[in-house]
């Protein structure tokens, strides 16, 4: 199984991303794991929540949602997803 998921931090700042552990995911984002130096999280600081996911059973599948959600039009979805929620 193998999720794309969408997070956002306090700044309001929004990443997209797929994973096959979105728990351990979204911990490595926030710092408790062990992450590399550079990535948009953690140059972004601050607590990242999960705000959007989906699920796959293949990371074929995930991948090709991943980079749907990153385009203009996914990105507009996300944010009425948002919206809607009240995140």
């Amino acid at each position: 199984m193998y999720f794309v998921y969408a997070i956002v931090n306090e700044a309001g700042k929004v990443y997209i991303g797929q994973t096959s552990d979105i728990e351990q995911r979204l911990k490595r984002h926030n710092g408790l794991l062990k992450t590399k130096s550079t990535s948009y999280t953690k140059i972004n600081h601050g607590h990242w929540k999960l705000v959007y996911s989906e699920k796959y059973d293949t990371r074929i599948d995930a991948l090709k949602r991943e980079k749907e959600l990153k385009s203009y039009q996914g990105r507009k979805f996300l944010r009425d997803e948002m919206e809607n929620q009240g995140a």
